[in-house]
């Protein structure tokens, strides 16, 4: 008994972790409601008073919010903004035609790799999609030839390089910096995306193991603009693109390189990432501007609907941000960090484990980044990383939460909708790549973590 009492805290996480597992999948809970819920249990379990555990949740909430929110919802506008100029399409459109079915799969590995930056994945693959399909009209192949790297590009993007939501989340509840998380994620994306899609399906296409696939609603194919619509230059949409990330870059640098003082400070303005975000969008709005009445009214109701899948992904962080909280303020983060570190597992590999097996059990990349991320914080804060090793442990945590897409996943079911293909089809092509890019991810980052 006395065992159990010193190892309450543990023993109250352990039995929250279990509980939201049954919740999402054997009741179809919220995962925002069921996140506060095993997090308010299991603060009660360790022996909290009900007002204080009350307020251990509200002060993780808030905690977490006050930067992502704002990073979050900047990223969504932005990226609005970006999608409704029609610059993605005319990136597109400067960079394939003409080009062979080997070049054609690094070219859209790189298109997804660019257009997930700003844009959410599924908004990226169904603006993407019609390109996908004239591409493979014209060579005469299957979709999936040119939709299988495209799909790796988007899905490494929207793991490892904010301002997507899933690694600003994760830096944000381990305290990573995003300029030292972009780095990284630059660095382990380009390893990932290669070989996830041009070489897996060029391996693959050579033998003839990539399927047709039948679209029950198939995409047009004919992505012109209409008449008197102008749309964003290919060059001019790929550098408001790495605008953001090449401000956020300078001011992490300022603060390693210059010494103190107006340089820095200038630098270090611009680096924020709220003003680095809050410039992008100025930027694109001034150098992008909607001309024709149809471009008005697109940006109208892109900026509109933008914050809707920001605002279920800054819920659900914030509701990450409780139960890390109360991690923290039981003491069973401490034990479980202790015990850990006894076992030999350093914070990358236990974020890379858990986050996986999160994401096999109830199939979001989202929740199981949010809840590896709360249990990876107080093992890395027991390590005393520095800034790079820190950020390395976020991209492990977002690859191991991209891994095994089956079927409790919504872009396994995107995917397999869009393309038109069956249940196995679609994981032995898009559940085998989501995999690569997550296993890329996870080597990458270890042999990183060996040299910095």
């Amino acid at each position: 008994m006395e065992l159990i009492g010193e190892y309450r805290a543990v023993i109250a996480t352990i039995a929250a972790v279990a509980g939201l597992l049954v919740l999402i999948l054997r009741f179809r809970m919220n995962a925002f409601a069921a996140l506060i819920l095993v997090a308010t249990l299991a603060a009660l379990a360790a022996g909290m008073a009900p007002g204080e555990a009350f307020d251990t949740v509200i002060a993780g909430i808030g905690g977490t919010l006050g930067f992502i929110a704002v990073v979050i919802g900047l990223g969504a506008l932005f990226g609005a903004i970006i999608e409704a100029s029609g610059g993605v399409q005319s990136l597109a459109a400067q960079l394939l035609p003409g080009v062979g079915i080997g070049r054609g799969r690094w070219t859209m590995s790189a298109l997804g790799l660019l257009a997930s930056i700003p844009v959410f994945f599924d908004v990226a693959l169904i603006i993407l999609a019609p390109l996908v399909f004239a591409m493979a009209e014209r060579a005469k192949r299957p979709a999936l030839a040119f939709g299988l790297p495209l799909l790796a590009g988007l899905a490494t993007a929207h793991a490892f390089i904010p301002p997507t939501p899933g690694p600003i989340a994760v830096a944000e509840i381990l305290g990573a910096d995003l300029g030292w998380v972009i780095g990284c994620g630059m660095a382990v994306g380009v390893f990932a995306v290669a070989l996830a899609g041009p070489v897996y399906t060029a391996w693959l296409d050579k033998r003839g193991a990539l399927p047709v696939g039948v679209p029950a609603d198939p995409l047009p194919a004919d992505d012109r603009p209409a008449a008197g619509e102008v749309r964003a230059g290919a060059g001019l949409t790929a550098g408001l693109i790495l605008l953001p990330l090449v401000l956020i870059l300078a001011g992490t640098m300022a603060r390693s390189v210059l010494a103190a003082g107006p340089v820095r400070a200038g630098f270090e303005l611009v680096g924020h990432p709220f003003a680095a975000l809050l410039i992008a969008c100025g930027a694109t709005l001034w150098l992008l501007p909607a001309q024709s009445p149809e471009q008005k009214s697109r940006l109208g109701d892109a900026l509109g609907r933008a914050l809707e899948p920001a605002g279920a992904v800054i819920l659900v962080t914030g509701a990450g941000g409780a139960f890390k909280q109360v991690l923290v303020d039981t003491g069973a983060g401490a034990q479980l960090a202790d015990a850990a570190l006894g076992l030999g597992m350093t914070p990358l590999v236990a974020g890379y484990v858990i986050a996986l097996l999160v994401r096999v059990a109830q199939g979001s990349a989202t929740v199981a980044m949010i809840t590896a991320a709360g249990l990876t914080a107080p093992l890395a804060g027991a390590a005393g990383l520095g800034a790079a090793d820190l950020a390395l442990v976020v991209i492990a945590v977002a690859a191991g939460a991209t891994g095994l897409s089956h079927v409790n996943d919504s872009g396994f079911w995107l995917v397999n909708r869009i393309f038109g293909l069956s249940e196995g089809d679609t994981l032995r092509t898009w559940s085998v790549a989501a995999t690569i890019v997550s296993l890329a991810g996870f080597a990458g980052s270890l042999v990183l973590s060996l040299l910095v």
